[in-house]
């Protein structure tokens, strides 16, 4: 399996290995399909930019550290009902986003890496969401490394999942960091950690940010690793920047947006090249990133004109050149 642009899919060499969802969670396209070229345009306008397929080059790529679609599309629909109880007003529905709270610390737990589904492989209307979604994983991924507690962990991935809920309240005439923590802070199972993950989510540490220009130590630092979550997600679903792009922008806002050391931090649990990736090597061979198993920035590669198989961990010399399409 891997993770295409849908503007490199060949009907002929691939088939979908993940199912395409509408707005409803009803499924357009199922797994094992392959996508008619007028079906194909369909999906076009709909602005769904990436697929998941299988294909010959990417035969036994598994992808585990990803979070599995009904996990992830739960959650997605989780905060969809939590958007609407606020735009309308209605009771908050704490205890079906604390389920999700759990569940989402639990898959982090157990994996070493998490890697994001870009928001863009959904139609428009969810993306809002699952971008609340992915940087909650993505910031679960940071913080375990911390050695903070449980409860903790859960405050955060509350307040990652509420980062943006100041865009659902009508009468918002600030800015939405303001508007939502005004709003969580009445609600008396969010605590004031949570709230504050989602107040200070874009404040940067040299006083640029919004919507208080707070510095450095006046930023709580798991509001810190929401912030980066936050530009991380938005880089590579929103600005369609593969993840090595991506990791290389999060790299320059070191001092600046983010402390040197959750920057160090960022490089060392997120990796660079995820499976499925194609890649052309220093060596000048074509191949494709199998999987992570150590260390998280020297994956193992597949040649593709022999099939042989290396850890680029252990072969120093080796180099990831270039990233390729199609």
């Amino acid at each position: 399996m891997r993770l295409i642009s849908i503007d490199e899919y060949n009907p002929k060499l691939m088939q979908l290995a993940r199912p395409i969802f509408d707005k409803h969670r009803r499924v357009l396209l199922g797994a094992g399909r392959t996508i008619h070229p007028s079906y194909l345009e369909k999906l076009g306008a709909l602005d769904i930019r990436y697929l998941f397929v299988e294909d010959a080059i990417s035969f036994g790529i598994t992808m585990e550290e990803m979070v599995d679609t009904p996990t992830w599309m739960e959650a997605i629909d989780a905060l969809k009902n939590t958007y609407r109880a606020v735009e309308e007003n209605q009771e908050f529905p704490i205890r079906e986003i604390q389920r999700q709270v759990v569940t989402l610390v639990d898959e982090v737990a157990k994996r070493k890496a998490i890697f994001l589904v870009p928001t863009s492989s959904l139609t428009e209307d969810l993306r809002e969401y699952a971008h609340a979604v992915n940087v909650a994983l993505i910031s679960l991924q940071l913080a375990k490394k911390l050695g903070i507690s449980q409860k903790q962990l859960k405050e955060l991935a509350l307040g990652c999942l509420l980062h943006d809920i100041g865009k659902a309240i009508k009468e918002e005439t600030q800015h939405h960091a303001r508007s939502g923590f005004e709003y969580l802070r009445k609600i008396r199972e969010v605590s004031l950690l949570s709230a504050h993950v989602a107040y200070q989510h874009h404040e940067a540490i040299d006083g640029s940010g919004k919507p208080r220009g707070l510095e450095e130590k006046e930023i709580h630092e798991l509001a810190q690793i929401c912030a980066l979550g936050n530009v991380y997600d938005h880089a590579i679903s929103r600005d369609g920047l593969p993840p090595h792009e991506a990791m290389e922008y999060i790299m320059t806002k070191s001092d600046t947006w983010f402390t040197a050391e959750l920057i160090s931090l960022f490089v060392q649990q997120v990796p660079s090249y995820i499976p499925g990736t194609k890649v052309r090597l220093n060596n000048g061979r074509t191949a494709i990133v199998t999987k992570i198993l150590r260390n998280l920035q020297r994956p193992y590669i597949r040649y593709l004109d022999s099939e042989e198989e290396v850890s680029l961990g252990d072969c120093h010399t080796l180099l990831i050149a270039e990233v390729l399409n199609g």
